[in-house]
């Protein structure tokens, strides 16, 4: 008979081999085989196996999202991620137009997860305003003047290319059909049209003032460059002003992006006694740069829409932009907790101040285009 620990241990060994899952053999090694498991809620995460008890796990954080359903939670739940396409969303964009002030407030508060993040909730308004205001200078089409014999063989040498875009084909079709071809341009415009006071004058187009940067003779090699670049950019009468024009506009987002920091460090001056973090500013100017963007496109939308259906009304948009003007003011106000005093001579002064930076953003962002090949 055998001894007692002789029977514990056979015992031991016998219940690990029935609770032990089936293993198969895979390229010379065991393999665990793991039940398929069926969907429906996640009790364990998947990433480190812990014990769930709420929607993300409380060791690695990753969120308890079974993907092995219907193809309709699955893009449900990516929406959800990339864009809280929730209440959370229309909460937070009804009290960015209301109360944009509000907003920074309770983020900063700590009231956070009822609201969209503000870098995340200002792309999503970037992306929008600009793709507008693209879209609004792609509809306008830039008159140019009198093409010269070799700014339209120019032209026509880049239609034959096959890898232009066809946006880019299109823009140069429509200034070559705009100006008149040499073979039409004969005595009887001559005849329409009295001769210049000055050589060349004629030569020039509705774009040559543009293209004269500085003095009409360039003197130092950075005027040289420009008018350079200017010629190769435009064209040599402002033939391909609008293809430039779009290239800034594109460009624009990225500026803006890089404003944002300096509108911070604006208000970090401003408000220097007062101690405040400038991650706090930060987040604020993220937040109003937002409101200006809603703001603006629900105005020229308004604007357009009132154009078309009641034109005697369009008087009243003044009152909205008079709004506009008096949300900024109120936000710094509430925002900021000074007196009246104070907060409108600080919106008047950042508010001149951030105009200049503006400036020479938007004079960087031409040069920029203007040196990109």
């Amino acid at each position: 008979m055998a001894d007692e620990p002789t029977k514990l241990i056979l015992g031991d060994t016998a219940i690990s081999a029935i609770e032990q899952p089936a293993t198969k053999r895979f390229l010379g090694r065991r393999k665990n085989r793991q039940p398929r498991k069926l969907s429906g809620q996640l009790t364990h995460c998947e990433n480190c196996g812990a014990q769930l008890s709420g929607k993300y796990c409380a060791q690695c954080g990753q969120p308890a999202i079974d993907y092995r359903r219907s193809f309709r939670h699955v893009i449900v739940d990516v929406l959800d991620s990339f864009l809280n396409w929730d209440s959370k969303f229309f909460a937070t964009l009804a009290l960015l137009i209301v109360k944009p002030w509000q907003l920074t407030n309770d983020f900063l508060a700590g009231k956070r997860v009822r609201y969209v993040h503000p870098l995340r909730l200002y792309l999503l308004a970037s992306i929008l305003f600009f793709f507008a205001a693209n879209y609004s200078a792609k509809s306008i089409h830039l008159q140019t003047g009198n093409l010269s014999p070799k700014d339209r063989a120019q032209l026509e040498a880049e239609l034959k290319n096959e890898n232009i875009r066809p946006e880019a084909r299109i823009k140069i079709e429509r200034a070559l059909n705009l100006s008149p071809s040499p073979s039409r341009a004969g005595h009887a415009d001559e005849k329409a049209s009295p001769k210049p006071e000055e050589p060349g004058a004629s030569d020039q187009g509705d774009f040559g003032p543009l293209l004269q940067i500085g003095p009409e003779k360039p003197s130092t090699p950075f005027e040289k460059w420009i008018e350079t670049r200017a010629k190769e950019k435009m064209g040599e009468h402002g033939s391909k002003a609008q293809l430039f024009v779009s290239t800034v506009i594109n460009n624009l987002p990225y500026m803006m992006l890089c404003c944002i920091p300096l509108f911070a460090f604006v208000l970090k001056i401003l408000y220097i006694r007062r101690r405040v973090f400038y991650v706090d500013h930060l987040v604020y100017a993220l937040h109003i740069h937002t409101f200006a963007y809603v703001a603006i496109m629900l105005i020229v939308s308004l604007t357009i829409g009132l154009k078309r259906l009641a034109p005697s009304m369009t008087g009243w948009i003044a009152i909205l932009w008079l709004a506009f003007a008096v949300q900024i003011l109120l936000s710094i106000r509430r925002v900021y907790r000074q007196g009246w005093l104070f907060t409108i001579f600080k919106f008047f002064a950042g508010g001149f101040v951030y105009l200049l930076v503006l400036s020479v953003a938007l004079a960087a962002t031409f040069f920029i285009t203007l040196a990109m090949p």
